[in-house]
């Protein structure tokens, strides 16, 4: 007898790829939800699992913010006692947050099988708190579920055996392709005012919000975008204080909104003339709807959305450039990166069929 599939999930991006995971599981899986609550803001979790169709969680950890190692620590005890409680027989995690490495080391020591969907990503920079939760997680993963292919043989050169990587796509784009027709880009316009044509941008990695100093520069880079037209932000709740110090909403052309639902966000992302952003998962989305895409760090753990999509990676200082050229150039159509076809979820559940129960 097996105990539970348990998702671990934390934040934003765990939701939306998850989602066709746990429905391609329904059929035949016992299956539990474990919220962490590292976002807690409900406009950043909870209305997520109501617009993707996702069960209600089992369980809401509700650890919060706090500093990684605080939040790490707190994350580990309420997912330890859970996984005692529950005794899963696999646990899966998503993407590279705080929860994901949480997850994976208390199953580790427990013993419970792991499966990390998004193995395998990198950006070779160790600075990052993802990077290492990345790496972390994938040592300590029985099944590495890949999402590109230059990810297999990150993880091979790692020392991670054969038969532990399984390349099945994107399921983040599963949801993506799923709720196109909802994407409503007209009802978001009317909603916040906005332009015909705008920018939008998301900004939240450490390294651009967390120095005071870096975030007057950012300001001033989109500040210069918001001259060519209007930017519109919806701001993540990290490292608002900051951005809110340094001006953000000075400029008159800036329109500063709070975190969008998923519906409502990918909506604005597919009517924009251009995307900035420091996030991950954006870098995939605007690949596949075909927004240029000025992403604002010096790496990336996608380059395959440079090789195939529409992603660029600027400094602050090229930004404003990069944003001219975005906005004067002619549409183009990305390449589809391969196995990005809206079927990666029944492709995880079956990988991970095959690990339990043959």
């Amino acid at each position: 007898m097996y105990g539970p599939i348990a998702h671990v999930l934390g934040a934003r991006p765990n939701f939306v790829k998850a989602a066709p995971v746990i429905d391609a599981l329904a059929a035949d899986a016992d299956q539990v939800t474990i919220h962490t609550g590292q976002h807690y803001d409900a406009r950043m979790s909870e209305i997520f699992f109501d617009q993707l169709g996702l069960p209600e969680p089992d369980v809401n950890l509700g650890v919060g913010s706090g500093s990684h190692a605080a939040q790490t620590a707190a994350l580990m005890v309420g997912l330890e006692r859970e996984f005692l409680d529950r005794s899963p027989a696999l646990a899966v995690v998503y993407g590279d947050v705080n929860s994901t490495i949480a997850a994976a080391l208390v199953a580790a020591k427990l013993g419970v099988p792991v499966a990390h969907v998004e193995a395998g990503l990198r950006s070779f920079d160790m600075t990052m708190p993802e990077e290492v939760n990345r790496r972390l997680t994938d040592q300590l993963s029985d099944l590495c579920l890949v999402t590109s292919p230059e990810a297999v043989g990150h993880l091979a050169r790692e020392g991670v055996a054969a038969d532990r990587i399984h390349l099945v796509g994107n399921p983040m784009i599963d949801t993506l392709l799923r709720n196109l027709d909802r994407f409503d880009t007209a009802a978001v316009r009317a909603a916040h005012g906005l332009p015909d044509r705008y920018v939008l941008a998301t900004v939240h990695r450490p390294a651009n919000v967390d120095d005071p100093d870096t975030a007057r520069a950012l300001v001033r880079g989109l500040h210069q975008v918001a001259e060519q037209a209007d930017l519109v932000i919806p701001l993540h709740p990290r490292g608002r204080a900051v951005l809110h110090a340094a001006g953000l909403d000075a400029h008159p052309s800036v329109r500063v909104l709070d975190p969008l639902g998923y519906l409502e966000f990918i909506a604005a992302v597919r009517g924009a003339a251009a995307v900035v952003t420091d996030s991950g998962g954006l870098q995939e989305e605007t690949t596949i709807l075909g927004v240029p895409c000025l992403t604002i760090r010096p790496n990336t753990e996608r380059p395959i959305t440079i090789t195939h999509g529409t992603n660029r990676l600027v400094s602050v200082d090229e930004l404003p450039s990069a944003a001219r050229k975005a906005l004067d150039a002619a549409p183009t159509t990305p390449r589809t990166p391969p196995l990005w076809d809206g079927k990666a979820g029944p492709r995880i559940a079956e990988v991970i069929r095959t690990h339990l129960f043959q």
